[in-house]
């Protein structure tokens, strides 16, 4: 199921979009993952969203100290602008190696951010190899599996499958400093519920995870106080979340490539105001943002 997902056909300026990022890496580039509100409502409007999958962090141009940056606390980000086949795109990318894109998949992981966002559909739209292609099924399914653990301790005692999905999500969304609206986690299931709801067993089955079914439920077949155990590993979880959150908005201060760019976009997008950065801006983002603060704050587009 997932191999069918990840196979799944895009747009043709989507993967050429793709490739030009692959290329970046000179040949270090694995894949290339596309995900988020895009993938999900078939639209180039807005933000592309992709995970360019690397061998080595230094096989992404930048600074030394972007790569010290990505070795401590993948992934590293950016945003582009670029026409393909005279249509304008805008893409925020991440960049993380392949072994730290694995690991953080894992039932194990004490960030909750990666594996939770890759139970939900991605596209993997390039590929260096077959081989590559596997690891990054593999590496999915593994996002999948832990995903579905999580949801089964700390979702309902038994209920139809979407339920446990919708607490599952509940709780990452509360264990992030995100903008979304509380109604986030249910918005992701309404758009394609079913798949969810086939999903839940097969990962179930997949983890080595007993339960039963009756009519439309499922129920979870679980240790006594293996629930109690499981809230305190989340509690852990969920306070280091906003922490993780902090310490890479931080590193996206020094390391993001564009970011003055990438807010034009925001502010243009939510308020209607247009910033046309200048080059200075662009070099030097940190330096240029108290500027472009207060000018926001002038024209009363920020309050």
């Amino acid at each position: 199921m997932v191999d069918d997902e990840l196979r799944r056909e895009v747009p043709p300026a989507v993967v050429t979009l793709a490739e030009r990022l692959a290329a970046r890496a000179q040949g270090g580039a694995a894949a290339v993952l596309f995900y988020g509100s895009a993938l999900r409502d078939c639209t180039l409007d807005g933000v592309l969203d992709f995970y360019v999958l690397v061998d080595h962090v230094t096989d992404w141009p930048g600074s030394l100290l972007a790569a010290c940056a990505n070795r401590l606390l993948p992934p590293n980000v950016g945003y582009l602008e670029e026409s393909v086949d005279g249509q304008s795109l805008k893409a925020k990318y991440a960049v993380m190696t392949v072994a730290q894109f694995r690991r953080a998949m894992s039932l194990q992981c004490l960030d909750t951010t990666l594996w939770a966002r890759f139970s939900q559909p991605c596209a993997c739209i390039y590929t260096r190899s077959e081989a590559d292609q596997l690891a990054m099924r593999d590496a999915v399914c593994d996002a999948v599996v832990a995903a579905a653990h999580w949801a089964a301790i700390l979702g309902p005692l038994h209920a139809e499958p979407i339920a446990y999905w919708r607490a599952l999500y509940a709780r990452t969304y509360a264990a992030e400093l995100r903008v979304e609206r509380g109604t986030r986690s249910a918005d992701l299931l309404a758009h394609n519920g079913p798949r969810y709801a086939r999903l839940l067993p097969l990962a179930w089955e997949e983890g080595g995870l007993a339960f039963t079914t009756a009519v439309d439920e499922l129920a979870p077949v679980l240790a006594p106080d293996e629930r109690t155990i499981a809230e305190r590993r989340w509690r852990m979880r969920q306070r280091l979340g906003p922490i993780l959150n902090v310490l890479r908005l931080l590193k996206a201060a020094l390391t993001f490539d564009n970011a003055t760019d990438y807010v034009a976009w925001k502010v243009e997008r939510h308020s209607g105001y247009k910033i046309e950065p200048t080059p200075f801006q662009r070099r030097h983002p940190l330096l240029a943002a108290p500027g472009i603060y207060w000018r926001l704050r002038r024209r009363g587009v920020l309050r």
